[in-house]
């Protein structure tokens, strides 16, 4: 499994920190799409789902999250705990994000709209997904 992580340049003097994304240059696609996660408990998993055709970049802009990854064949586990790490998750990519610190905010940069036919929340179905895109090959 191929995991793609961005490390983003952070700039800063004594005033601060500040980290800047362009889209095409620190990410391969266009963000029609912003959200952020926070105050979730620690023994809560979130996700629980991949999609047919959205792209997203996951960045822990406060705090630490898990994000486990799943293309059908493999599993990985990543840990996102610093602004500057993105983590690019493709589509067909079952994804749980879990063990949230108490202060975490999770970003997530989307490459379509909200569309819920684009989810695959039952992971069998997933599979089955998997297993039709690999047979069109």
């Amino acid at each position: 499994m191929e995991i793609r992580k961005f490390n983003f340049e952070a700039h800063g003097d004594d005033r601060g920190q500040l980290v800047a994304l362009e889209q095409y240059k620190d990410f391969p696609f266009e963000v029609k799409r912003v959200y952020y996660i926070y105050d979730t408990l620690t023994d809560v998993v979130r996700g629980h789902h991949a999609h047919k055709c959205l792209k997203q970049v996951l960045i822990c802009v406060h705090g630490s999250c898990k994000i486990h990854l799943d293309n059908g064949h493999e599993t990985e586990e990543i840990l996102l705990d610093r602004p500057t790490l993105g983590l690019y998750i493709e589509n067909d990519m079952w994804r749980e994000m879990y063990d949230f610190s108490p202060d975490a905010v999770l970003l997530v940069l989307a490459s379509e709209l909200y569309d819920e036919s684009d989810y695959i929340r039952d992971y069998d179905e997933f599979l089955k997904f998997v297993e039709a895109k690999e047979s069109e090959k």
